[in-house]
């Protein structure tokens, strides 16, 4: 195979329709647009969405709701969920690995919600006030 011996593969390629040029090309006259109305003209057409004046479906419709992109990177852990853990050193990875958190979550925030009795130290984690006492409370730590 050289460069100059190159060719498209057959039925590849098309010659672009010439509209308007005489009764004998099939697409003489009107050119295939039709008779009369808004798209038979020339720069005959409108925006996406428009409905001829009436008031068109997304402005019908009310506006509602917002979902973040954030939410499956953020995940909450409740301190119950921490005094079911086996371990004392807890991280991301073993609040992934316990089934606590999801696999995407990023960011995990530890929230007052529950009692701790054991002691826990937290790496990598954040706490709130509330569970930051709790935990302290317990004997535990948060780094």
């Amino acid at each position: 195979m050289e460069l100059n011996t190159i060719q498209p593969a057959d039925g590849a390629k098309h010659y672009k329709r010439r509209v308007g040029r005489g009764i004998g090309s099939g697409l003489g006259k009107t050119a295939g647009r039709g008779h009369k109305g808004q798209k038979s003209r020339s720069g005959g057409f409108h925006k996406v969405g428009f409905e001829g004046g009436q008031m068109p479906l997304q402005r019908r419709l009310p506006k509602r709701g917002f979902k973040s992109l954030a939410t499956p990177y953020k995940a909450e852990v409740r301190l119950s969920d921490l005094e079911k853990l086996p371990v004392g050193d807890i991280d991301i990875l073993s609040l992934k690995q316990a089934g606590v958190i999801h696999e995407l979550a990023r960011v995990v925030r530890v929230i007052a919600s529950g009692e701790l009795s054991k002691k826990v130290s937290l790496k990598g984690l954040i706490a709130t006030k509330g569970a930051k006492a709790a935990i302290e409370a317990a004997g535990g730590s948060v780094a």
